[in-house]
């Protein structure tokens, strides 16, 4: 999902690891998925009866496949005991071995259609729960088996009630990913437009507004989403809407924004032009939401489920940073105070989730690749001093912070002396002399501008044993880190009569 080449930097000399970059790029994104599909965001969803949704209150649920095939017999005949028997099915669809006995029954779901379309308002309702708990099963070959019931799902979004709407909703999220006939079907019966008419006309309705999220991010989470199923979305009302969610309803909850930030990371990182969402104000909004978070998360205020909005927030922000042009970055990210969100999310998150504090450092990578306003920021708003302080983390930590210093350090003389006065040359002192060879590398890469930038801070580095440091690793590290250490020493400390004053032997 990660494009890896959307990290700018501008520091030379990075070309040689950019393979290696990628890869661990990938390997990050991996974690990270594996770390939602635990908290049951990408996983299928059961919507639990009202009475199942009490505390103190089990699910009741029927063993036995004979249950499922005496059930289904007696559906078949009308009475008024329909409803008691279409409640006893759903229980019993629970159980995996029923569902594959219940499917296997002759004309078994074109029962459960004919109930769902019928004039009985209490039979429809249990009858789509019935639909809900088979799509919840764990056998990919139930999937195929809804084909006659998904016109009708897709219909009943636009129905009125929102415990029926968030039924179908879910049930058609849970089936997505299983079958790429059924996702195929869909995608021909409308279920785009469909989805962007409910969010509309159901928006009062959050928790309709959050099926709404899940069923979108199962559809986008497809391999050819970004041929077959973005532009779709793009080109209808969605994507508005799904921002206008973002801002977290105090009494409902973070659920409804959680799924469409997901939504909007989802689109982000399938796309290599992100005009229309940067067109929507995506990237004004998300940047502005993530420094309200920021300044909470810096006050303490950790809410459960916080960082499952923080995570897409953030690789949204990323990935659209770099599809900004860069004369329109500064009305895109119109608050200054981003960057302070972002340091305090790194600092917040780095001991228990050290993949979000990376995340947050790949963010603040971006944002200062090609914006002075911003590396300026930091520097004035006293940030460079915490971020310097975070170079002794690994995970990929310490190499992003580096990235961020080097960005600033680009930018101006005058930043790489303040930089210097900051703390960073004794960091690099200590980052110089870690195993890590990519640190090593990068360290002299940020050195490099450091001491072409101004005489008083190779003499400083120099005061504090520098050369000693540089000299080491001619002989002791790996070919192309001895050319650069070479370079430097050659070229930018020793050939200068700057240090014949200080009684170092000119070359």
């Amino acid at each position: 999902m990660w494009r890896l080449k959307k990290v700018g930097h501008k520091a030379g000399r990075q070309g040689d690891s950019l393979e290696e970059l990628k890869l661990k790029k990938r390997e990050h994104e991996k974690a990270l998925r594996q770390a939602r599909r635990d908290r049951q965001l990408v996983s299928k969803r059961l919507l639990l009866n009202d009475d199942e949704d009490q505390p103190g209150v089990t699910m009741d649920t029927y063993s036995g496949e004979q249950d499922v095939a005496s059930l289904f017999h007696k559906l078949q005949h009308s009475g008024p005991e329909r409803e008691a028997h279409l409640k006893a099915l759903s229980k019993a669809l629970r159980d995996p071995s029923a569902q594959l006995t219940f499917i296997k029954q002759e004309n078994s779901m074109h029962l459960l259609v004919g109930l769902l379309t019928g004039s009985d308002a209490t039979c429809r309702l249990q009858a789509v729960r019935c639909l809900h708990e088979l799509s919840h099963s764990p056998h990919t070959n139930v999937a195929p088996a809804f084909l006659p019931a998904t016109p009708y799902l897709l219909t009943y979004l636009s129905g009125q009630s929102t415990k029926f709407t968030e039924l179908c909703l879910y049930t058609l999220g849970n089936l997505c990913p299983d079958s790429d006939v059924v996702k195929e079907k869909l995608l021909a019966q409308g279920i785009i437009p469909a989805l962007a008419n409910c969010i509309e006309n159901q928006r009062h309705s959050l928790a309709v507004v959050e099926a709404v999220g899940f069923t979108l991010s199962q559809l986008l989470q497809a391999k050819d989403a970004a041929e077959k199923i973005i532009p779709m979305v793009l080109a209808s009302s969605l994507p508005s809407h799904l921002l206008s969610v973002l801002t977290p309803d105090p009494k409902f909850g973070l659920a409804p924004a959680i799924e469409c930030a997901w939504c909007l990371h989802y689109i982000s990182c399938s796309m290599k032009d992100n005009r229309v969402l940067l067109a929507h104000g995506a990237l004004l909004q998300c940047s502005s939401l993530l420094v309200s978070l920021g300044g909470a998360v810096a006050e303490g205020n950790k809410e459960e489920g916080m960082e499952l909005l923080i995570c897409p927030l953030l690789r949204c922000v990323g990935n659209l940073l770099s599809s900004c042009p860069v004369k329109d970055l500064n009305t895109q990210v119109a608050d200054i105070r981003i960057v302070v969100a972002l340091c305090a999310l790194l600092q917040a998150y780095l001991q228990a989730q050290p993949a979000l504090a990376r995340e947050s450092a790949w963010v603040l990578n971006n944002l200062t690749a090609h914006s002075g306003a911003f590396c300026s920021a930091l520097l004035t708003l006293n940030l460079v001093p915490g971020l310097i302080q975070l170079l002794p983390f690994s995970q990929g930590i310490n190499t992003m912070i580096l990235r961020v210093l080097a960005n600033v350090a680009h930018k101006k003389k005058e930043f790489c002396v303040q930089l210097a006065h900051r703390g960073l040359l004794s960091a690099l002192c200590a980052t110089l002399k870690m195993a890590d060879q990519e640190m090593v590398t990068l360290s002299m890469d940020v050195l490099f501008v450091l001491l072409v930038s101004d005489t008083q801070v190779a003499e400083e580095f120099v005061r504090q044993g520098g050369l000693s440091l540089l000299e080491a690793i001619q002989y002791n590290s790996e070919g192309e880190i001895r050319k650069r250490a070479t370079h430097l020493l050659e070229h930018h400390l020793l050939s200068s009569s700057t240090y014949c004053s200080l009684d170092i032997p000119c070359s």
